[in-house]
């Protein structure tokens, strides 16, 4: 748990972040993506220069790591989606979502796992239903396809960035890998 100090008065407290919460674990987040009887393989992809250049373009953002790890969802045998964590910066603390990806490419689910920002600022489910039956496009941006949040402008930023960068990886790795949907 974190703590924040408070100095009053010449005095230290610790005190809990009351806003820091972890909302689903690795194991839980993949149930939720994919169900409890489906079976997960989890693959590390590394980006080529020219991957990631091409991921930062589509984006819009930078991608940052061309280390990238994808969770493939099966059910008896047959590949239902792909999901994919990302961790980044809403305003000064981290926050972290999965977005679930079919395997038409489009967003399936976006799902909060972890936000360190205060409650205020959490995305709300509307927020995120939006995301649904969305692809990496012109409507995947806060100015045309979708409604941000009143009073939450960083976080609707954060995660629609997020959404399209990894959408934008989802699209350069899969079209490059043989049998690629």
């Amino acid at each position: 748990m974190r703590m924040a100090i408070l100095a009053l008065a010449g005095i230290v407290v610790l005190v809990p972040d009351a806003w820091s919460a972890v909302y689903h674990s690795r194991e839980s987040a993949l149930a939720l993506a994919f169900g409890e009887e489906s079976a997960v393989d989890s693959r590390e992809l590394f980006l080529s220069k020219a991957q990631q250049a091409e991921a930062s373009s589509l984006a819009g953002s930078p991608v940052d790591s061309r280390l990238v790890q994808r969770y493939e969802g099966s059910l008896d045998g047959a590949l239902v989606g792909y999901a994919y964590f990302e961790t980044h910066q809403v305003r000064s603390l981290p926050e972290t979502i999965m977005v679930v990806v079919g395997l038409d490419g489009k967003v399936r689910g976006v799902h909060i796992l972890a936000f360190h920002e205060p409650e205020a600022y959490l995305p709300h489910e509307g927020f995120l239903n939006q995301f649904e039956g969305t692809e990496l496009g012109g409507e995947l941006s806060l100015r045309s396809g979708l409604q941000g949040m009143a009073g939450s402008t960083f976080t609707a930023n954060a995660v629609t960035a997020a959404v399209r960068r990894v959408l934008a990886v989802h699209t350069v790795t899969t079209s490059s890998s043989p049998g690629s949907p």
